[in-house]
């Protein structure tokens, strides 16, 4: 009718999603551990003391024994040498008792990343970030698969259903998110186009989308005239305002203009309380499905 307001997207709330998944893993250890005689494990390791980190490693302790799990914690100085960290690694990948393995990053400077992480045993990479967990996934091998854009993909499916045919668009190629979801979305038989900060005419290759994921770390770099009607809109990014007058500490956003884009897209995730959460749900979800796989057992259902 005429005068009518626009309509507000959907929220996706990633918070009611994420504890949903995580009841549903706590609701499957108790059959793995009849199976097995032991509960799922996963082997967390923090090099240097990194404030941010040193939360993040606590946040997924606390989630790992809340489902149930064994949760194992080791921590190395900032001065640790590339030797001891992936002795450290290879004494994990060794033990029965871990079924993930996880190496928080970054890790310090003098630490070459891609060396430590590909030292890890691919069946226990629950980050999904070994060279083997990414060929595995562009083969469409089963394998384990990055946590953040796992959960994208749970959400895009909760709210849409079957995604074949859809044309989806990821704005952002890092190993950790833009190049994974973009496999992701191609294994659901999306049409993926992968797009970047220096991609031309970035507006209109947007706005053709009917899924758009950004993942490209500027804040509210995509604006509510990129987005095509009734699209659904992923957005990883969190990024932190500078302060504004009053302000002790400036707003988290996202990379998407959430108070433009949220009155043209059908659905779109908040900045927090979106894909957030589910990044620990899904770390979960890889360290059960790993310890089944391990074990000769069947992937879990319904995860």
């Amino acid at each position: 009718m005429a005068g009518d307001v626009a309509t507000a997207a959907h929220v996706i709330d990633g918070k009611a999603f994420a504890a949903g998944l995580r009841a549903r893993i706590a609701e499957a250890v108790p059959a793995f551990r009849a199976a097995t005689g032991r509960v799922p494990g996963l082997a967390v390791v923090l090099v240097g003391d990194d404030p941010a980190s040193a939360v993040y490693v606590g946040s997924k302790g606390k989630a790992t024994l809340a489902a149930g799990m064994a949760s194992f914690e080791h921590r190395l100085p900032a001065s640790a040498t590339q030797d001891a960290v992936e002795a450290l690694l290879a004494t994990l990948n060794a033990d029965d008792a871990v079924d993930g393995i996880l190496l928080q990053l970054p890790l310090p400077a003098h630490l070459d990343e891609q060396r430590a992480v590909a030292t890890i045993d691919p069946d226990k990479d629950v980050d999904g970030l070994t060279p083997v967990s990414a060929g595995r996934l562009a083969l469409g091998i089963p394998g384990m698969v990055p946590c953040t854009p796992y959960g994208c993909l749970l959400l895009l499916e909760d709210r849409l259903g079957d995604l074949s045919g859809k044309e989806a668009i990821v704005v952002g190629r890092s190993i950790l998110v833009g190049k994974p979801m973009a496999q992701l979305l191609l294994g659901a038989n999306c049409t993926v186009t992968m797009a970047h900060s220096r991609t031309r005419d970035l507006p209109e290759r947007v706005r053709r989308a009917d899924i758009v994921v950004a993942a490209v770390g500027r804040a509210e770099m995509v604006k509510g005239d990129w987005i095509k009607p009734g699209a659904v809109v992923i957005d990883v990014g969190i990024n932190r305002l500078p302060p504004a007058a009053g302000e002790a500490k400036g707003r988290l956003v996202g990379d998407v203009d959430y108070a433009e884009v949220s009155v043209v897209a059908d659905a779109i995730t908040p900045v927090p309380g979106g894909v957030g959460p589910m990044t620990i749900a899904c770390l979960l979800r890889n360290t059960l499905v790993a310890a089944h796989r391990r074990a000769g057992l069947a992937d879990p259902e319904g995860l």
